[in-house]
């Protein structure tokens, strides 16, 4: 399926399948030892981005359970409200995360989980250093990325009733995209998903 508008189609998918995609009571499930080691690598109270935060769950949950300033972005109307009831503690925008405007220097960490697979491929890198402008000096960003390039639609994505669009590079080259912002890549995994799977990033802005 041929979509002019990428971005139409990923937020009115979530949209449509918010509840199918993740449930109010979801556990941590295979983000938990992610997000356990991010508040590891924090100081106490950090302010923490979580771009494509979804419904809040699990990421944003525990990390303003942890004690930490949580802002969420996402695209999608019905996530952004689900966010806002299920973390009441944080604060979330509805945003495209190219578009939206930050003050530089202002997150310790960033976290963009299964997000950056959503956007035109042209934009990452764009974003990437963005988000490298976001984090202060020191600060981490988590990300899960492509593992092989790919770009498609799946239809009745998830059982449900719409369609679910995804672009995405190989891990070298968001390597190269990493290092290409000023972020030290330290370290990388392979996370299997069906008969494929994603990359996982730790990267570092380096300290002053």
């Amino acid at each position: 399926m041929d979509d002019p508008d990428e971005r139409g189609l990923v937020e009115r998918g979530y949209d449509a399948l918010s509840y199918h995609y993740r449930a109010d009571d979801a556990g941590d499930g295979q983000y938990a030892p992610w997000l356990a080691a991010l508040h590891r690598r924090l100081p106490g109270a950090a302010t923490v981005l979580d771009l494509g935060c979804g419904c809040g769950v699990p990421a944003a949950r525990f990390l303003a359970a942890a004690g930490h300033h949580v802002t969420g972005v996402d695209i999608s109307a019905v996530q952004v409200e689900r966010a806002r009831r299920l973390v009441p503690t944080g604060t979330f925008l509805r945003a495209d995360a190219t578009r939206v405007d930050l003050p530089p220097g202002s997150f310790d960490a960033i976290i963009c989980l299964y997000a950056l697979i959503h956007l035109p491929l042209p934009e990452q890198p764009r974003l990437i250093g963005r988000i490298a402008t976001w984090l202060r000096p020191g600060g981490w960003l988590l990300a899960t990325v492509g593992d092989s390039a790919w770009t498609g639609t799946g239809e009745n994505w998830l059982g449900g009733p719409a369609p679910m669009w995804w672009s995405q590079a190989d891990a070298s080259t968001y390597r190269s995209w990493l290092r290409e912002a000023g972020l030290l890549a330290t370290a990388e995994e392979f996370v299997p998903e069906g008969t494929s799977g994603h990359a996982l990033f730790w990267a570092r802005r380096p300290p002053a």
